[in-house]
């Protein structure tokens, strides 16, 4: 059997936000849609579906990440998600330069958890609490291995 990873999915509080936030990262919106009715019902498994959604795509097309706004049933609040907590827990991506993608994620009121940190000589990484607490992984590689 064949697979691929088609997208990683995420509801946020403001999409448009959320969209700002990860194309100034250098994302690429391909587009966006509201979707409602039997067939989200269905795939979802949420009576009463109905969302505004948007995908992006990472340059070279290698990723995409699809945003949702829930419209109904109501969005539900949670405490933002810790990085020790089961489940979904960060997206990452490789960035060219983490102090050029740190300045761009501070217009967006993001910020490192901590600090940024160096993995054996190999990358400079950070966690920052992206659009809607989404923790958000940058890496920067320093030296192939």
């Amino acid at each position: 059997m064949a697979i691929k990873l088609e997208n990683i999915g995420i509801a946020v509080r403001d999409l448009e936000a959320a969209i700002a936030f990860f194309t100034d990262l250098g994302l690429t919106l391909l587009g966006r849609d509201t979707v409602c009715g039997e067939w989200t019902d269905t795939a979802v498994g949420l009576d009463g579906n109905h969302a505004h959604i948007a995908m992006l795509e990472t340059p070279g097309g290698s990723a995409r990440l699809e945003l949702f706004q829930y419209l109904h049933p109501d969005p539900i609040e949670t405490e933002p998600t810790r990085p020790n907590e089961i489940g979904m827990h960060r997206i990452a991506f490789s960035v060219d330069n983490i102090d050029d993608a740190l300045v761009i994620a501070a217009k967006h009121g993001c910020h490192p958890l901590r600090g940024v940190a160096t993995y054996q000589d190999v990358y400079k990484l950070t966690y920052v609490r992206g659009p809607s607490d989404i923790i958000v992984m940058l890496a920067q590689e320093l030296q192939r291995v």
